[in-house]
């Protein structure tokens, strides 16, 4: 019944003082942020305390959502400051928010051909780690425009830009992104 609520009806609901409301969200969405989390901060340890402090901040600022973005832009933008502020409690000089270690890999389950998979496999472990060699904003506009498929206008609410600053920094950070590929990888990502 809990998988058959709207997100809406848990935040009214959780709005209204029903605690089990509020832990239908965190259990729907706790994979989601973890896994946000790690990506941003490479390491389980922080990832684990980045995602509580999301949930933490989700319940304090959930009645300050008001349904104008999707609700998981809404929390990914809470996931994105919250392990920024992470980082630059850390390390200030942060190059790279990917980790080299658990890069993401993009598996295609229709190419039945091994050889062809392991292609695959290596040219995305290589973007991952041009992706790495990227400035921080760049990296991050990246990840949210095509690993997580966000939208200019969710990317704009979640980097606090405006369209126009938007769609710059995306091509600029594509530019920046081939040039890297270009220069470092081209074997693996002579396809791409």
């Amino acid at each position: 019944m809990a998988a058959t609520l709207s997100d809406e009806t848990l935040i009214q609901q959780a709005l209204a003082g029903r605690q089990s409301a509020f832990a239908m969200l965190v259990k729907r969405y706790e994979k989601y942020v973890f896994t946000l989390s790690l990506r941003f901060v490479k390491n389980r340890e922080d990832a684990h305390e980045v995602a509580q402090d999301c949930f933490m901040r989700m319940f304090r600022y959930l009645a300050d959502f008001r349904g104008e973005c999707k609700f998981t832009t809404w929390l990914y933008k809470i996931v994105y400051s919250t392990s920024l502020n992470h980082l630059r409690k850390q390390n200030p000089d942060i190059r790279s928010l990917d980790d080299e270690a658990h890069p993401v890999r993009l598996k295609d389950e229709s190419v039945p051909d091994v050889s062809r998979r392991m292609e695959r496999e290596d040219r995305n472990a290589a973007l991952q780690r041009a992706i790495q060699m990227l400035a921080p904003d760049d990296a991050n506009i990246i990840t949210l425009f095509y690993l997580y498929e966000q939208s200019l206008d969710e990317i704009c609410q979640i980097m606090d830009l405006t369209m126009t600053n938007a769609k710059t920094k995306l091509c600029r950070a594509r530019q920046r992104l081939k040039t890297i590929l270009d220069e470092k990888f081209t074997v693996e990502v002579k396809e791409f």
